[in-house]
């Protein structure tokens, strides 16, 4: 019974792709099991689940995914435990050639009709209903900076200037994945350096520039919140119509203007903790999920 009851956390994706006009579902073979499933995998080490499903997808298909919308959660008991595995819409960026393993040794592309038919397990029907008929929806990603140093250690210079401490450089990288998971592709950051710090290497692998906001700081925002509420509502208008993944990294005192502007309620965001906001065409909210930070 001790077994059953440890939880192996797992990710994985209803990748969907559209030819002439009709969606196909990603399944991929197992040879193990003679099955067909969706793609998915464990949680690694120091890996946060949407990460997880994102990386898994690719793995066991060499189709590259950003993700959408979350679709659900099923478990099942194994030899070890309960598996349960986190599901996103997975939308194909990139595809590359499957090597043929012991893991999977094929993929294809099915109908809804045909991979309702095809794929070997009633949950995953179920998922599959339920990932075709969401709506479409564009990421913005609300981020709060990673761990600072204190204002007691940086007493001789504006607070504006103030670093991550070490531990705030390594939340810093570890949330990486996670934005490269939702394919972010625009990085709008307060113009305060320990803002610009937790989004700047992501934004330097990925070859985007950071867009600094006065407005967004605590020197500006605290006494104006009404000014960040008209920011992220700018942002958020442009997010959903131009339909790019974007990320916005802010401070604590600011959070809840920037939740005013999208349109969320407040919520409790330690450092290098994330809100995920999904947003239809006409930027009202769809879904909303929160990350917490690894480190």
């Amino acid at each position: 019974m001790a077994e059953l009851s440890k939880r192996i956390l797992a990710g994985g994706t209803v990748t969907i792709r559209v030819t002439d006009g009709t969606p196909e579902i990603l399944l991929v073979h197992r040879p193990r099991y003679d099955d067909w499933t969706l793609p998915k995998g464990k949680l690694e080490v120091g890996e946060q689940l949407a990460a997880c499903a994102a990386r898994e997808t690719v793995e066991e298909s060499a189709v590259s995914v950003r993700l959408g919308l979350p679709v659900g959660e099923i478990s099942y008991p194994i030899s070890s435990g309960i598996k349960a595995v986190s599901y996103w819409v997975g939308h194909p960026t990139a595809f590359g050639k499957l090597r043929p393993n012991n893991e999977v040794d094929t993929l294809a592309w099915f109908s809804v009709t045909n991979a309702l038919r095809q794929t070997s397990y009633a949950d995953e029907r179920e998922l599959i209903r339920r990932a075709v008929n969401l709506p479409a929806a564009t990421p913005l990603v609300l981020l709060r900076h990673a761990k600072a140093l204190s204002r007691s250690e940086w007493p001789d210079a504006p607070d504006v200037q103030r670093p991550l401490d070490e531990r705030g450089r390594i939340q810093a990288k570890a949330v990486m994945p996670l934005l490269d998971a939702y394919g972010i592709t625009r990085v709008v950051s307060s113009a305060a350096e320990r803002c610009a710090r937790t989004v700047r290497p992501f934004a330097k692998a990925r070859g985007v520039e950071v867009d600094l906001r006065e407005e967004l700081t605590e020197e500006s925002g605290v006494p104006r919140p009404k000014k960040v509420t008209a920011a992220l509502a700018e942002l958020a208008r442009r997010t959903a119509a131009d339909g790019v993944p974007t990320v916005v990294c802010g401070h604590r005192p600011v959070l809840p203007a920037m939740f005013a502007g999208v349109g969320v309620e407040p919520a409790a965001l330690s450092p290098a903790s994330a809100m995920v906001v999904h947003l239809a065409a006409d930027a009202t909210v769809v879904a909303v999920e929160l990350h917490r930070p690894l480190h």
